[in-house]
């Protein structure tokens, strides 16, 4: 039995319906026993973007209990407290964040809202695929680390860093 914790993180978007929803999955693909990943927004669309999910289906991501929500239900009583609350739009970066119990470690992921791009249905996929491959080089960095042994600041500051890669472009 293994004395390594689970740490819970917090994925957070304005509309909670694509960015947030794809590195919440990312999380629960990449990081399985690690930690626990769960995805909100301020200002929640209310349903999961279907070309978000097509795409998590299509590379066999997990999509079990992903919904559009409100940062209100990880602010409750009840609710897991957070380790570690990603931003992922620019707009939840700017926006006043709630006091989150147990101050966790935060961070900004910003990637382009792929559901913002117009044009044919192939190119919106594209744009998905794009922002997915963004997200997943930066949760494959952020699960590989030894965080249990590092200090908070340092934490911090590798965190922010990951918040700053690109993924390989492939030729």
């Amino acid at each position: 039995m293994s004395n390594t914790p689970t740490y819970n993180i917090l994925f957070l978007c304005t509309g909670n319906s694509a960015r947030s929803i794809m590195a919440e999955s990312l999380v629960k693909h990449w990081g399985q026993g690690r930690f626990n990943a769960y995805s909100a927004g301020s200002c929640p669309s209310g349903q999961v973007n279907p070309l978000a999910l097509e795409l998590l289906e299509r590379l066999k991501m997990p999509t079990d209990g992903l919904r559009s929500k409100s940062w209100d239900e990880f602010g409750a009583e009840d609710a897991p407290q957070m380790d570690f609350i990603m931003t992922v739009c620019d707009n939840a970066a700017n926006e006043t964040c709630p006091i989150w119990p147990g101050h966790p470690i935060t961070a900004h992921w910003g990637a382009p809202d792929p559901a913002a791009v117009e044009g044919e249905r192939i190119e919106k996929m594209q744009a998905f695929r794009e922002v997915f491959r963004i997200l997943e080089n930066r949760v494959k960095i952020f699960t590989s680390l030894s965080i249990h042994g590092l200090e908070k600041l340092k934490l911090k500051e590798k965190m922010d860093e990951i918040g700053r890669a690109q993924p390989k472009v492939e030729e």
